[in-house]
């Protein structure tokens, strides 16, 4: 998949290209939109190699050729309130003004990235879409987004006068709520070393670990410290049953946050899951617990039942979403 392009009648912005970023825990992407929708040089640049966030764009925009950059809008996996940004799953900090001075930009925005992937699920083209169950969405009903990742995003859109509005969410950090008792033993482990638990602590990349971790411990095997990505490759690939187990519990709990964030915004315009561990499960998701725990939901069991749920499969689905949040400063006043 890729991201969207242009019309070729499409004249290039009048004030040069416009810089696109999307920040997760994990990897900094960037990209330049030369005109409407024409996103080019994609870079995915690995966040722990640079100091700052600042010079991560820097390394970008040496990348790119030095464009001459006046304008740039950045997703970001954090909560976005005022000037200072402290990542929650990544030790960059800093002030947006102080960076937008520094980069030399006329216009920095800094957005929540599911405030920017909810952006750009209205604009996602068929093919860029897998459904799970579900009818057909409404038009003009809510929709709700979930994605995990380095972390557990939550995001929505609302209609409103005419346009799709963007909810600033940080759902992910929603307390846990196990559905059956091996999820509460679960969720009794992890007790031991957290007061809080979150849905983002097990329903992600290392949510995926720590759930393996805590079956290991729950039936008595040795101790075994092994990255999501070795998980997925033991339960798809060799049939190691503790690793099976901890995708079933991890899909199962992503349909237990799905469904409550689907009642929580009537969304009946349908749930999108993005993030970065959910693509990496193939064909395995379509069968796995997610659905079948979506729609068991007691009494509100036909409502779930009803509401369609879609895998994003676009490559760089933000870069959609900042780019619309960006237009919709700038555009009017050009």
């Amino acid at each position: 998949m890729h991201a969207p392009t242009a019309s070729p009648s499409k004249p290039p912005h009048a004030a040069g290209p416009r810089l696109l970023a999307d920040i997760g825990g994990t990897n900094a992407r960037f990209a330049l939109e030369t005109s409407p929708g024409q996103i080019e040089q994609v870079q995915v640049l690995r966040g722990a190699d640079y100091p700052q966030f600042t010079d991560a764009v820097q390394a970008y925009l040496k990348l790119a050729g030095q464009p001459a950059v006046k304008h740039a809008v950045v997703a970001i996996a954090n909560p976005v309130q005022g000037d200072q940004i402290k990542m929650t799953n990544h030790d960059w900090a800093f002030s947006i003004e102080a960076a937008r001075q520094l980069l030399g930009f006329d216009l920095l925005l800094v957005v929540n990235d599911f405030t920017a992937l909810s952006m750009a699920v209205p604009q996602l083209r068929a093919d860029e879409l897998q459904q799970i169950g579900g009818g057909a969405p409404k038009a003009g009903q809510p929709v709700g987004l979930v994605g995990a990742g380095t972390g557990l995003g939550v995001g929505g859109l609302v209609r409103g006068d005419g346009h799709w509005l963007p909810l600033a969410s940080e759902g992910g950090h929603v307390a846990f709520a196990p559905a059956n008792a091996r999820e509460a033993a679960v969720l009794a482990y992890a007790w031991q070393f957290h007061e809080h638990v979150s849905a983002e602590r097990l329903v992600s990349g290392p949510g995926l670990e720590f759930i393996h971790r805590a079956l290991l411990a729950i039936d008595g095997h040795p101790a075994a410290e092994l990255k999501a990505a070795e998980i997925v490759d033991g339960a798809l690939r060799h049939g190691d049953a503790i690793c099976l187990e901890t995708l079933d519990l991890f899909c199962s709990m992503l349909g237990t946050v799905a469904a409550d964030l689907a009642l929580t915004l009537g969304a009946l315009g349908g749930i999108y899951i993005g993030g970065g561990v959910v693509p990496h499960l193939g064909e395995y998701f379509a069968r796995s617990p997610f659905r079948a725990r979506f729609e068991n939901k007691g009494r509100m069991s036909v409502l779930t039942k009803a509401i369609p749920t879609y895998v994003i499969t676009a490559q760089y689905p933000a870069f959609t979403g900042v780019s619309a949040i960006l237009a919709d400063r700038l555009d009017p006043h050009e």
